[in-house]
């Protein structure tokens, strides 16, 4: 008896002893002696070192203290308040589907709260809420909102569910030790493993596929199996699930077809999306989305499976990434709409200073990353914030410099890409890139111009009302589908009223642009190029654009050379999406007394007709005032071209969409044709002084000179007489190339893709 008692005493000893080890965080050993990390908690994300680490540092950091401070006022209120785990029954944007949402941000801040402050209201008030979601969990059938291609239990959709799990995750890691063996079993049991099955077992027309959907499945999954060293569930999160055949029909809420070539899991969400330059196929606003699952996993993979060096995977494009993505912003820092993207977003966003912090504490340390910051004003409650912190606060902080850049786009970098030209205050976006999977819009070889963050020429972006119940549910409208994604609702050519690769998702992926040169060496001169063929049968387009800073204009201008090649004669629509008020044109136009569409499908159902023209015989101009700026568009012309003043919002009786303006040139019955056009920022208005200062263009004339297989040349003429020109390499546009054209009786020799003198 005496000896069953001290074998029970000896248990219970040991079991405290392992307890109390538990709670602060105590190394355990294995029976070698070497630590094993998967018993240290916090480990994922919030490391138990950087608990160390911020609590020696705290009320000597200021960006970090006041984040702090902030997150503390926001989860004691929150905790004032009580906690609400309602029944799921509302889309986006209704109040369930709100709360819970706001659920997991405060589970995961208050975890934080919790190591950070060593308060142990916030783990209370955390485990006391899972075990809320732990008896709510276990009772729930699919969401009640059968819209969603994915069902999930707590949101409408799955990818939501894995929001909440993916942030979760990190509350977990940071209260597992104040928690007993018995709750966590309770927890892991009846609401963690079966919330991570459904999300992938159960649905892996969500779970099994490339797009940014699944990435957050994969991270949700992975991130809790991390937690609690469930090697199952990490390498369901990294390889996808074994021996799953999807239905090839399948379509996700987009439209978009899902992968069917077998490719799945973490791994091959960052080898497909991603080209070797760190741009995202689905464009810098579905980017910015991913890159938190993207980057938050991967830390958590990092802290805990260091032998994966998974920050030098694919040559380390996941912070290759985040410089891309900076870039892909404009002068205020806002994301250039490409693909489905709302207008606004900016690396403002949470998820961003995930990207800046993560980036900076595992990347090279990028001063410029630290200028950002300061910007962003706040930094992650963790191991990388604490880093960007201590840098900000040590002044080793500089300018992040937006230079012209180039983001091939594709796994290999072969599937065409972006160009950025950037000169003095102007920014011109040029998109040549792939599909973009199933948020990508028809618009190849498009582009849109900025001056000073702000839109001059615009790409409408995604028809959507996010997280707005009111329109739509927060859901993409039909009109993404019937404007936004076509080809007349960008800064293109449309051929015969149809949009590139007829609209047709499974056509457009398996075509791309190809870069045919990119220069922005000069100080002056800055040029993309890029060809495409078989946007339409039978007709190839290759678009050169130049930003150019010449001495004899006040601001860089905007030269842009459009040639379109076809077997047969066709009807080519070229519109200009600018801002602002009409000021001025050399052009006589009629303007009708009841207002009708352009066109019947395609996008053009949505176009009324607000004026039409019949374009001048050699150039035709256009001026506008926006943002108190001049802006002046030079064209040439035929005097068989039209011109239309469109106006967007016809056939939308609910007003789903923007009322934005358009000029569109319309060249009719023609084979071969190359558009020519130059766009002017200049002169400014003054509302105060009620005064206009270089309100006029300040080109005469423009004029293509030549237009052959090999070469085209453009003649810029302006009003003191000095003509400037610019001749474009069609063929062989290699740095190295030497060439040697006569035009008018002169010749003209030089190196490399382009001449302009």
């Amino acid at each position: 008896m005496k000896n069953i008692l001290s074998q029970a005493i000896t248990v219970a000893i040991i079991f405290l002893l392992i307890t109390s080890c538990e709670k602060k965080n105590s190394k355990v050993e294995n029976k070698e002696g070497v630590t094993s990390t998967s018993q240290i908690h916090p480990k994922l994300i919030l490391t138990a070192q950087g608990v160390k680490d911020i609590r020696a540092q705290l009320g000597s950091i200021p960006i970090f203290d006041k984040s702090l401070q902030a997150v503390k006022e926001e989860i004691d209120a929150e905790i004032a308040s009580g906690i609400e785990v309602p029944i799921p029954k509302d889309y986006s944007g209704g109040y369930t589907h709100v709360r819970h949402k706001r659920n997991w941000v405060v589970l995961q801040k208050a975890g934080v709260l919790y190591q950070i402050l060593d308060d142990e209201k916030y783990a209370k008030y955390v485990k006391d809420m899972l075990m809320q979601y732990e008896a709510l969990y276990k009772t729930l059938p699919l969401h009640p909102k059968t819209r969603s291609y994915a069902r999930g239990k707590l949101f409408w959709q799955c990818l939501n569910d894995s929001n909440w799990l993916v942030y979760v995750s990190q509350a977990y890691d940071c209260i597992y030790n104040y928690l007993t063996e018995e709750e966590r079993n309770k927890l892991e049991t009846n609401l963690f493993r079966p919330f991570a099955d459904h999300i992938s077992v159960d649905s892996p027309q969500f779970y099994q596929r490339v797009h940014n959907h699944s990435t957050w499945g994969n991270a949700a999954v992975g991130m809790i199996g991390l937690v609690m060293n469930d090697k199952e569930l990490i390498d369901r999160a990294l390889y996808g699930i074994k021996g799953v055949n999807l239905d090839t029909k399948a379509k996700d809420d987009d439209g978009g077809f899902l992968n069917k070539d077998g490719k799945a899991g973490f791994l091959a969400n960052i080898e497909e999306p991603f080209s070797p330059d760190g741009y995202y196929n689905e464009g810098p606003y579905y980017q910015r989305y991913a890159m938190y699952p993207f980057l938050i996993f991967a830390e958590g993979l990092h802290n805990v499976k260091p032998e994966m060096k998974i920050f030098e995977y694919k040559e380390g494009v996941l912070l290759k990434s985040i410089n891309a993505l900076l870039n892909l912003s404009d002068a205020d820092g806002d994301f250039f709409p490409l693909n489905d993207g709302q207008k606004g977003m900016s690396y403002y966003n949470n998820a961003l200073v995930t990207a800046v912090d993560i980036s900076y504490h595992y990347g090279e340390q990028d001063p410029g990353l630290l200028s950002i910051a300061k910007q962003q004003n706040k930094v992650l409650l963790d191991d990388s914030g604490l880093a960007v912190a201590l840098g900000v606060k040590n002044g080793e902080d500089k300018p992040f410099n937006k230079k012209s850049i180039n983001l091939s786009d594709g796994p290999k970098g072969k599937q065409g890409g972006v160009g950025i030209l950037r000169n003095n205050d102007i920014e011109l976006v040029f998109k040549y890139a792939s599909q973009g999977s199933s948020h990508g819009h028809y618009d190849k070889l498009s582009y849109s111009l900025y001056e000073k963050g702000e839109e001059v020429l615009q790409d409408y972006g995604l028809s959507r009302f996010v997280n707005i119940e009111q329109k739509g549910g927060g859901n993409y409208l039909k009109e993404n589908k019937t404007w936004a994604k076509q080809t007349i609702a960008h800064n293109t050519v449309t051929q015969n009223e149809t949009s590139h690769y007829n609209g047709k998702y499974e056509i457009g992926s398996k075509n791309h642009p190809d870069l045919h040169y990119f220069s922005s060496e000069d100080e002056n001169v800055k040029v993309v190029s890029s060809k495409v063929a078989k946007t339409y049968a039978g007709t190839d387009m290759h678009r050169t654009i130049a930003v150019i800073k010449d001495e004899d204009f006040e601001k860089p201008y905007v030269l842009d050379i459009m040639k379109v090649t076809s077997v047969k004669a066709n009807q080519y629509d070229f519109p200009f999406y600018y801002f602002g008020q009409v000021l001025q044109t050399d052009f006589k136009y009629s303007t009708p007394q009841t207002l009708k569409p352009l066109g019947n499908k395609n996008g053009y159902q949505h176009l009324f007709v607000e004026g039409s023209a019949k374009a001048n015989a050699v150039n035709s101009k256009f001026s506008w005032l926006n943002n108190n700026k001049f802006y002046t568009l030079t064209t040439v012309t035929g005097n068989t071209d039209n011109l239309f003043f469109t106006r967007i919002g016809a056939n939308d009786p609910e007003f789903n969409l923007r009322r934005d303006p358009a000029l569109i040139l319309r060249r009719n019955n023609s084979k071969n044709t190359t558009f020519v056009s130059v766009i002017e920022s200049h002169g400014s208005y003054s509302p105060v002084s009620e005064s206009a200062f270089n309100s006029n263009s300040s080109i005469k004339e423009l004029k293509t000179v030549l237009d052959i297989l090999d070469y085209t040349a453009v003649a810029v003429t302006n009003i003191k007489g000095v003509t400037k020109l610019f001749i474009t390499s069609n063929t062989n546009a290699s740095k190295e190339a030497k060439h040697t054209l006569k035009i008018n009786d002169k010749n003209y020799e030089w190196s490399g893709s382009y001449y302009f003198k």
